[in-house]
């Protein structure tokens, strides 16, 4: 069965945005300028992509607004807002049915793309498999947690580390 991965970055005091939700912070201490880290690595064990509105805006408007980065890959936008599907980009409203019925289909990993309002429901529903999380080298002080309080504790699982230009890659699994 595919497995539901949350793979993000976040500051080391918990923010994946600052309050203005920009995230060009994101960036190494500058020691390995030429490492790429763990990312091309991690985008070919998936093939969708599940991001939320304010994510897909970000990305469409400022991050990458000359082509989809994630081209290739089925990825699925929640939102309320009545959107028309783009090729590979499909709109919807119902996160919990989607994450059921793709878990269940053939195919490699399902990617949590963001943001935290997506990660924190799919924590309530206890459907996130694998938690990715780089940890950036900077401290933010203020703007979007990617962790809310939450009604139940998370057991955990380590599965491995890795270092590169400042950042630390850390990946858990839930715990059974």
């Amino acid at each position: 069965m595919r497995k539901i991965v949350l793979y993000i970055a976040m500051s080391l005091d918990g923010y994946i945005a600052d309050k203005l939700g920009n995230v060009s912070w994101i960036c190494g201490d500058g020691s390995e300028p030429k490492n790429a880290g763990s990312y091309d690595t991690f985008i070919q064990t998936v093939d969708t992509v599940i991001l939320g509105y304010k994510t897909y805006h970000q990305i469409i408007t400022e991050l990458s607004p000359e082509a989809w980065p994630y081209d290739g890959k089925t990825s699925y936008v929640i939102t309320h807002n009545n959107l028309e599907n783009k090729e590979n980009i499909i709109f919807c409203d119902n996160l919990y049915e989607l994450i059921k019925n793709l878990k269940n289909k053939n195919g490699k990993d399902i990617w949590i793309c963001g943001g935290s309002e997506i990660v924190n429901q799919l924590i309530d529903f206890n459907l996130i498999d694998k938690f990715y999380i780089t940890i950036v080298p900077t401290i933010l002080g203020d703007g979007i947690k990617l962790f809310k309080k939450h009604k139940e504790k998370i057991n955990l699982k380590f599965i491995s580390s890795q270092n590169y230009n400042g950042f630390v890659d850390l990946i858990y699994e839930i715990k059974l």
